[in-house]
């Protein structure tokens, strides 16, 4: 892997020298787009809305519309605006990791030491297993200002970029459900959830869309017709819930049974 960046954790006066390393990679299949008649390659261009002529990329500015107009930014602009830039990732307050809700996690990323910072990154991720708490902080990359929480895996620390709260919609918007459970319906659906729950093992879940759409891009290719399965939908014998929650735990008790 290559590293994306490089610098520096901020923990108390000390600075443990790291590299940062994307955690993640893209699993789908790399499609063109093409012309429907001949098969061609589609390309995109840069279109000038009223002279219908491209613009090339030289004579192109961002700019943001005020009333009627648009208040047009140069590079300096964006100087001006941007976090001071650091190569320091500098560690603000620590949290309960379990405090953060999923809804802000955005990109993780590895972290791994420079020779020189070993025992100080060592350090820091087995306090932070020790403790369960994650370092909450700032970085900058590409001349923006990120919120990150930085947390102990296995044996690494993982950055990963969090959402600041304006970023997060409200739900005024949507509507809840407003019913009434019944306590014998809660202790049925408890029994389910605890009868199907297992320890957490991501290695059981594959991605297998790719894989038979790629067999069957290969089987087009030799000309082989496909066909298109049949979803299967299973309905429950009754409506009542109490009767679809005993039928649940029912056919998951078997399920189990048979494994």
């Amino acid at each position: 892997m290559r590293a994306i960046w490089t610098g520096a954790i901020g923990f108390g006066l000390v600075n443990i020298p790291v590299k940062l390393f994307s955690a993640t990679q893209s699993s789908e299949l790399d499609l063109d787009m093409l012309d429907k008649k001949d098969h061609a390659n589609i390309k995109y261009q840069r279109v000038n809305s009223n002279t219908g002529k491209e613009v090339e990329w030289d004579n192109i500015v961002r700019g943001y519309k005020v009333g009627d107009d648009y208040v047009v930014l140069d590079e300096k602009d964006f100087e001006k605006a941007s976090p001071e830039k650091t190569k320091l990732i500098e560690i603000a307050e620590f949290v309960n990791e379990k405090d953060i809700d999923s809804i802000y996690y955005e990109t993780p990323y590895y972290l791994q030491p420079e020779k020189s910072g070993n025992k100080p990154y060592a350090l820091l991720r087995d306090a932070l297993k020790k403790t369960g708490k994650a370092g909450l902080g700032t970085y900058v990359l590409r001349n923006r200002e990120s919120l990150v929480l930085i947390k102990a895996a296995g044996d690494f620390l993982i950055l990963n970029k969090i959402r600041f709260q304006e970023e997060i919609r409200d739900t005024e918007d949507l509507v809840a459900p407003d019913v009434k459970i019944k306590p014998a319906e809660m202790n049925m659906a408890i029994q389910l959830i605890e009868q199907l729950t297992t320890d957490f093992d991501i290695s059981r879940y594959k991605d297998t869309y790719n894989e038979k759409l790629l067999k069957l891009i290969m089987a087009k290719s030799k000309g082989k017709k496909t066909s298109t399965p049949k979803m299967k939908i299973v309905h429950s014998k009754s409506r009542d819930l109490m009767a679809q929650l005993k039928e649940s735990l029912s056919s998951s008790s078997s399920k189990r049974k048979a494994s």
